[in-house]
């Protein structure tokens, strides 16, 4: 996922993704705020599963009725439509509040963690013996927002849905990797016949692979396993009003400024065993300035009690809401943020080591407002640390993730003979963290030899620009979140050959290399679920060491915080975003 990145990585596949990769480095002092504090492994986050979770959730003690919750951020979502929404925030705002899923993750407060329950669908589906069948059975009492009934039927409708790359780009593409016909499928839109990858008798929904999916059952928590009626879908507009299922719908949404939501009185809490209707609406404002939403929250006066952001918070406002900790929600997330080098534009090896060692790590994170130790820390691997059978190694030897060498940088442009290589990366101009980051990256690249020159984006447009082929770029800065805990959601989803040249990029850095390609299907194609954790881990390695797609810019994990009366904020560590499912205001 991206964050703030598709799970990207927010990360934000947003906030911390746009700034913290569009950074660089030199040497950082020893006066972070988080230095105090240690770095938990975040690779796990949502390993539980509870098939018997029983609706309704309960409403806390401590909430009182109705009231509205306030979420200002300096992101904004690049789109709301169900199908392609995969950065952390937007998969977060509607899978917890608006359009409901097969299954879905929901805060477990005893292990402070999240767990994979059932949603629209009665249990985590059932698999056949080899996995390549999976069946998901709806529940009974499913509504829309405008009082008609959910059926198995719009489900199946929403997952074809999914295959339509050309027209609603963007979203994960496990489907195209996994289901039958995926990778000649082109979705509704364009193939009018039927899709065999999909079939529908009653209530039942059996999805046939064309290779063995052992999580099908995660997958099927995504947005793009909502419901949505054939009739009433419009490719062009739907993501700007998707019909909840959830306990909230849109009452006016102004895509890049603001989304207000207001109760769905067709949402029935009998049929949902992982979200409560607490509060009468949210209303959330986007691409707001950071230090003065941090003002507002740290003030904590007025409407400031109701109010939380989902950003990360600076250093300086850190230092400040540390006092109150109540209203300070940290954690881990599982993602891993990364410069993606353009392999169809920087095509030597060398220059592409060269990047990781003018890579400008401390200094940049710094000058994006991380918070080290806490928001980001080093990172060697690509697999993020906690993920089950990830390898820790150095791709460059000597490089521990926040070693800066302008020498070794120039020695290796000499040897390219790419003394001067122009490296070109996006900066949102509408914020001051990223044009202090732009400014840290071109001091070290410049420093070890390159030509740097930022171009220029907008908060709201950036994502968009950073994934269309024709953006005069060579780097892409951006984070990535597991989808669950498996390389499977490294690996085929962002690093496979098939995906070059696909609508929104989702192979960021042009990564094409037949070995790669190949080993990839030996290890979905031949082994067990078990033996592929071990290759996961194997593959991370060598791609990193022998091809060097990527720069490795650090793990990051949360730091957010919120007014006096916000309740129910914990942080999900799967996505790194708050608990939106659960909360409520206080009394």
């Amino acid at each position: 996922m991206t964050q703030r990145s598709r799970r990207g990585v927010v990360a934000t596949l947003a906030a911390t993704a746009l700034m913290t990769l569009a950074a660089c480095g030199g040497s950082g002092s020893g006066d972070d705020p988080g230095t105090e504090q240690s770095f938990r492994a975040g690779g796990a986050a949502g390993s539980a599963k509870n098939a018997e979770a029983q609706a309704p959730m309960a409403v806390p003690d401590g909430a009182s009725e109705g009231g509205r919750l306030t979420v200002l951020t300096s992101v904004a979502p690049s789109t709301l439509d169900p199908t392609q929404a995969y950065y952390t925030d937007s998969t977060a705002i509607l899978s917890d509040l608006v359009t409901r899923s097969l299954t879905q993750f929901v805060y477990d407060p005893t292990s402070d963690d999240m767990q994979l329950i059932p949603d629209l669908a009665t249990d985590l589906g059932r698999p056949n013996e080899d996995n390549t069948e999976w069946t998901f059975t709806l529940r009974d009492g499913l509504k829309y927002e405008d009082g008609t009934d959910v059926k198995a039927e719009d489900v199946a409708y929403a997952i074809k849905r999914t295959f339509a790359i050309a027209e609603l780009p963007d979203g994960p593409t496990y489907n195209t990797t996994f289901f039958l016909d995926g990778d000649t499928y082109k979705g509704p839109f364009s193939d009018k016949g039927a899709y065999k990858g999909v079939q529908v008798k009653g209530n039942d929904i059996t999805i046939t692979m064309r290779r063995p999916f052992s999580d099908m059952d995660y997958y099927a928590s995504f947005p793009q396993f909502t419901a949505i009626p054939e009739a009433k879908d419009n490719p062009q507009t739907y993501g700007q009003h998707p019909l909840a299922t959830g306990p909230y719908k849109f009452a006016d949404y102004k895509a890049g400024a603001s989304l207000t939501l207001e109760k769905n009185e067709y949402w029935d809490p009998a049929t949902d065993p992982g979200r409560i209707q607490a509060v009468d609406g949210w209303d959330f404002k986007f691409a707001q300035d950071t230090a003065k939403l941090e003002n507002v929250i740290i003030n904590d006066t007025g409407s400031a009690q109701t109010t939380l952001t989902y950003d990360n918070v600076t250093a300086a406002s850190y230092r400040q809401i540390s006092q109150d900790k109540d209203r300070l929600v940290t954690g881990t997330q599982p993602c891993t943020f990364m410069w993606f080098l353009d392999m169809t534009k920087i095509k030597d090896l060398k220059v592409r080591q060269a990047l990781g060692w003018a890579y400008p790590y401390q200094d940049a994170w710094k000058a994006a407002g991380e918070l080290v130790g806490i928001t980001r820390v080093p990172g060697t691997a690509i697999l993020p640390p906690g993920t089950a059978g990830r390898k820790e190694y150095q791709a460059l030897d000597g490089q521990d993730g926040q070693t800066t060498d302008p020498a070794k940088s120039k020695a290796l442009l000499k040897e390219a003979g790419a003394e001067g290589f122009e490296i070109k990366f996006l900066y949102a101009t509408d914020d001051d963290q990223s044009i202090a980051a732009k400014d840290a990256i071109v001091k070290g690249l410049e420093a070890g030899g390159f030509k740097a020159t930022p171009i220029a984006s907008t908060t709201e447009t950036i994502r968009t620009d950073r994934t269309d082929y024709n953006s005069p770029i060579n780097v892409r800065s951006s984070g990535w979140c597991s989808d669950w805990p498996s390389g499977t959601t490294w690996f085929p989803a962002q690093w496979s050959g098939d995906l070059v040249g696909l609508e929104g990029m989702p192979n960021p850095a042009n990564f094409k290399v037949k070995e790669m390609d190949a080993e990839q299907d030996r290890i979905l194609d031949t082994l067990t679920p078990a033996e592929a954790i071990k290759a996961w881990g194997d593959f991370d390695q060598k791609m990193e060491s022998t091809y060097y797609p990527a720069v490795v810019t650090g793990y990051g994990g949360v730091a957010m915080i919120h007014g006096s009366k916000v309740g129910g904020m914990a942080n999900d560590n799967v996505r790194g975003m708050p608990t939106f499912s659960r909360m409520y205001i206080s009394r």
